[in-house]
Formats: C-alpha cells, sequence, structure tokens
C-alpha cells in the first residue's frame, strides 16, 4: 500500500488562493464596470449637464 504524499503548505495555500480568486469574482460581479461603460456614463453625464447649462436663464 503506497500513499501519497502531499506537501501541506502547497495544499494550503492553493485552498487560500482559490478562496481569494472566488471572491475577486464576486466583487467583479458586484462591483465591475467594463471600461466602456463608464466612458458611457461619464458621456451621459456631461451632455445632460451641458443640456442643462445651455437652458439655464441669465439673472440680470
Amino acid at each position: 500500500m503506497t500513499a501519497e504524499i502531499i506537501n501541506l503548505r502547497r495544499v494550503r495555500r492553493a485552498k487560500e488562493r482559490a478562496e481569494r480568486e472566488k471572491q475577486a469574482n464576486e466583487n467583479r460581479a458586484t462591483h465591475g464596470r467594463t471600461l466602456a461603460e463608464r466612458r458611457k456614463v461619464r458621456a451621459e453625464q456631461k451632455a445632460a449637464k451641458r443640456h442643462l447649462d445651455d437652458h439655464r436663464r441669465e439673472d440680470s
């Protein structure tokens, strides 16, 4: 009967690495947006601000 020799440190590190990757994937799904999405939102905000500024009344 031969048993497989395992390095407990490697197993522990692999488990921790997998847990960190799982947490990172959850964070990406929750908080992550692509660069294109961020640029689109920023452009929409600029357009809305410009629209409001164009319709602002001048107090004289």
